[in-house]
């Protein structure tokens, strides 16, 4: 492949410089897929093949990828040069062997998943029949919102691929805008779990809090949330387990066990979720010397008690 462009056109359309290289397909026309087929297109390829079941892709498609039609999956293996695989984890292994046992695969293909959980061995029917294979995962959380495709504009993408393969996949994602990282083959699990915490975890601890904040009448959660979620992200992002504030970085075990006593009156459902962060977030203080032992244990037990008995532990 051609030496890659470090920066895209900008917006949607194809760039007027770049002659149109690799025909590409898009198995999964969903969030992420219509996504990085913009992406590819305006780095100058030719989307020329989608799929996608629901009224959803079909939508998102017709949106971001404007004049694709949208034809089964094996049908796209068979127009394209570069095969974007953007289906769910569960689905892509059944997805690789399936085309595999059609024939429909070919030598000199490329093809890339964008599957944060799996690497190259989920790609290994694939790789059988001749195909250059990739893992390229962008590290970004995509919607389904129009802004999804100026989100990919620098975002960091997971990358593993085989040594000789590595000059190809930093061309494709500095094409789609992005800055590759590696992973190796044996790290994808612990790459992707680090990620789905981060990120995942964050939008239900948000959503708890102001569900809290609204049983406790306030009104108006985000306004009272954002400025502290801001602050604490970026103590977080930028001081780590120094960054933390709080009852348990003071070891305020009273102020700990009234909010679990007001949670099980108040919330209950929220109660085993407040003890897993509180214990987990005192470990960390434990180990990172923001409590001493004597400040963190009392917590500890506090917690432990409250995980069988929350109302009788105190």
């Amino acid at each position: 492949m051609p030496a890659a462009r470090r920066t895209r056109a900008p917006g949607l359309a194809p760039a007027s410089d770049a002659p149109a290289r690799l025909r590409v397909g898009i198995i999964g026309a969903g969030r992420v897929g219509a996504v990085l087929g913009a992406a590819l297109t305006a780095a100058g390829h030719d989307v020329v093949a989608a799929s996608g079941l629901s009224a959803a892709s079909a939508e998102r498609a017709a949106r971001l990828l404007p004049g694709v039609p949208l034809v089964p999956a094996d049908a796209v293996v068979a127009a394209s040069d570069l095969v974007v695989l953007a289906v769910p984890d569960d689905t892509l292994p059944g997805l690789v062997a399936g085309l595999a046992e059609t024939g429909a695969w070919r030598a000199g293909q490329l093809t890339f998943h964008t599957s944060g959980a799996h690497g190259l061995a989920v790609l290994a029917p694939a790789a059988e029949a001749g195909v250059l294979t990739l893992a390229l995962h962008p590290a970004m959380t995509f919607s389904g919102a129009p802004e999804d495709a100026d989100r990919l504009e620098g975002v960091p993408f997971g990358v593993t691929s085989r040594p000789e393969h590595r000059p190809v996949a930093e061309t494709l994602v500095l094409e789609m805008g992005g800055e590759p990282f590696f992973v190796d083959e044996a790290d994808r699990g612990l790459y992707h779990a680090a990620l789905v915490t981060g990120a995942n975890h964050l939008v239900t601890l948000v959503a708890e809090a102001a569900d809290l904040l609204r049983t406790a009448g306030v009104g108006d959660p985000a306004r009272v949330l954002a400025p502290l979620l801001t602050a604490a992200l970026d103590n977080g992002l930028r001081r780590g387990d120094r960054g933390l504030t709080g009852p348990v970085s003071r070891g305020d075990v009273g102020t700990v066990g009234a909010h679990l006593d007001t949670l099980a009156e108040r919330a209950p459902g929220a109660v085993a979720a407040y003890v897993a962060m509180a214990r987990r977030t005192t470990e960390r203080a434990l180990a990172s010397g923001r409590l001493k032992r004597h400040e963190g244990a009392p917590l500890l037990d506090l917690l432990d008690g409250s995980r069988t008995s929350p109302a009788d532990s105190r």
